[in-house]
């Protein structure tokens, strides 16, 4: 379980003064077994600011697309730079990460203005992989809008510099897989008040007139007690979920998907409580936990095709089997 110091300290009133590994060393004297401290973009040394993507020339007499951009990175630091960049998911008029001339990213690749494909770059666009924030380099960080101005610090807007508690949990610890579980043992450690998100009551509207909710249940009430489902509607599935939310997942080891996939995975890791959202039209019939029968398959949200058997506890509908119960959603649902 990989669980941010900032995000522990909005649960629990840690002393400013306790770093990452002074707060390890409570978990393990609590019987925790936390295995590294990390920092997120560790080895980032210097400026990264955020910019605002003014023009792009698009470069066509080379082998490879390539793109010179004319990237506002503020007047405290020069006003607008052309920077090349190859990455094709951005556009004039986007919030980016930019690291300036000096700036060291992680591996010591040190940015510095160059000469090439016949311009001047004058610092660099950045992707998540670069900045050693995950594995995504299928494009540089786009940010919202609301991000923050232009020139504007970019490292704690992107998470650089937050530390990560990478904890090893045995079978006899559970509620340490949530955040909630880990801030109340470092409230006991540090005898300070801890603030419960369980706890948390939220006014949900009534449902609308004539609606009637999805059916479901379980098959084997040994093997899944309670299992229930609420419908949301009036959301757009195509919006993003905002960058604080994809920071904290990222962070957690988690690879932001959509809105609704990064809400539930979220209340997971903060609660410990295992969610998935379906999509309504493409449910069908009771939807109920139960065993896969013999020979079963499943394809995953990862693209990646399943054997099953009947000691894995599964979700289905009346179409077949759409979930691996509290692991993952299938595609197709």
């Amino acid at each position: 379980m990989r669980a941010p110091v900032s995000w522990l300290r909005e649960l629990v009133e840690i002393p400013a003064d306790q770093g990452g590994r002074d707060i390890a060393e409570h978990l393990v004297r609590a019987g925790l077994e936390v295995e590294t401290v990390d920092a997120i973009g560790e080895g980032v040394v210097g400026t990264l600011v955020l910019g605002h993507v003014v023009v792009i020339e698009e470069l066509t007499e080379f082998k490879k697309p390539i793109r010179w951009c004319q990237v506002d990175v503020g007047p405290v630091h020069g006003g607008v730079r052309g920077i090349i960049c190859g990455a094709r998911n951005f556009a004039a008029g986007d919030r980016v990460v930019v690291a300036l001339p000096g700036t060291v990213l992680p591996g010591g690749f040190t940015i510095a203005a160059r000469e090439t494909y016949g311009h001047t770059s004058d610092g660099m666009i950045c992707s998540e992989r670069e900045l050693g924030l995950g594995e995504n380099h299928d494009g540089i960080m786009v940010l919202p809008d609301d991000a923050g101005a232009v020139g504007d610090d970019a490292a704690p807007i992107v998470g650089v510099g937050d530390e990560v508690l990478d904890i090893a949990v045995t079978p006899d610890r559970g509620y340490a897989l949530s955040m909630r579980g880990i801030a109340r043992e470092l409230a006991l450690a540090y005898g300070v008040a801890f603030t419960d998100p369980g706890t948390l009551v939220v006014e949900i509207p009534v449902p609308a007139s004539g609606a009637a909710p999805v059916e479901c249940g379980s098959d084997d009430l040994s093997a899944c007690g309670l299992f229930t489902m609420r419908t949301v509607t009036g959301f757009d599935p195509s919006a993003s979920s905002p960058l604080w939310m994809q920071r904290r997942l990222v962070a957690c080891g988690m690879r932001p998907v959509s809105l609704a996939v990064d809400v539930t995975n979220y209340v997971m890791l903060e609660l410990g409580q295992p969610l998935h959202a379906f999509d309504l039209d493409k449910l069908s019939g009771r939807v109920r936990a139960g065993w896969a029968p013999v020979g079963a398959r499943l394809e995953t949200i990862d693209h990646v095709v399943r054997d099953l058997g009947p000691d894995d506890l599964v979700i289905m509908d009346d179409s077949g089997i759409i979930g691996l119960a509290g692991v993952m959603g299938g595609l197709t649902s």
